[in-house]
């Protein structure tokens, strides 16, 4: 994430990118120290989709300041 947008990563260490999850859990997060988006909790499909045939989980990602 932090290449495909140009961004230093203390810019992701000091809280200036953020990535928000529809309801409460918050399923991603970016790794500090590679910039990466990794998964933050345990996504269980059946609970999330039950008889969907293909689940999506959306996020957007909050970028403060300027890029």
């Amino acid at each position: 994430v932090a290449k495909d947008l140009g961004l230093q990563l203390p810019a992701l260490r000091d809280g200036g990118v953020r990535v928000v999850s529809e309801g409460r859990t918050r399923y991603f997060a970016l790794h500090g120290k590679t910039g990466h988006l990794v998964t933050a909790e345990r996504i269980d499909r059946e609970q999330l989709c039950e008889s969907v045939q293909q689940c999506v989980l959306r996020c957007e990602l909050i970028v403060e300041g300027e890029m």
